[in-house]
């Protein structure tokens, strides 16, 4: 997929916008509208496409023993994001995967109404 359709697809997520917050156009942010977190980062380096997510710290070690193409978060926490090199070694449907784990872990908190129990 291209850089273009990979933005398309986030975008297909409830809630999710498109943002270019750094000086530098090559970077493409996807954040939840309601509480502007980040949970996907398109970028180009050395003529190949990325994409940070976020991922539990076991899940992120897991998946970069499973994969020679994901690797700790480039310019993010080791420990909670991956880089994936898009179009490497990692099956299509595992990124999707990756990008709705990083969504769904990076979502606004429900909070607890009055009287609820603790």
């Amino acid at each position: 997929m291209t850089r273009r359709e990979w933005v398309g697809f986030c975008l297909t997520i409830p809630d999710a916008y498109e943002d270019y917050p750094f000086d530098d156009d090559n970077w493409t942010v996807l954040r939840h509208r309601s509480n502007r977190k980040i949970f996907a980062m398109l970028y180009e380096r050395g003529g190949q496409l990325f994409l940070n997510v976020k991922c539990e710290p076991m899940r992120a070690e897991l998946l970069r023993g499973a994969y020679r193409d994901v690797t700790p978060g480039y310019h993010m926490n080791k420990e909670h994001w991956n880089t994936v090199l898009l179009g490497g070694d990692v099956p299509h449907d595992e990124i999707c995967d990756m990008v709705a784990h990083s969504y769904e872990i990076t979502r606004p908190k429900q909070r607890k109404k009055r009287g609820d129990a603790q």
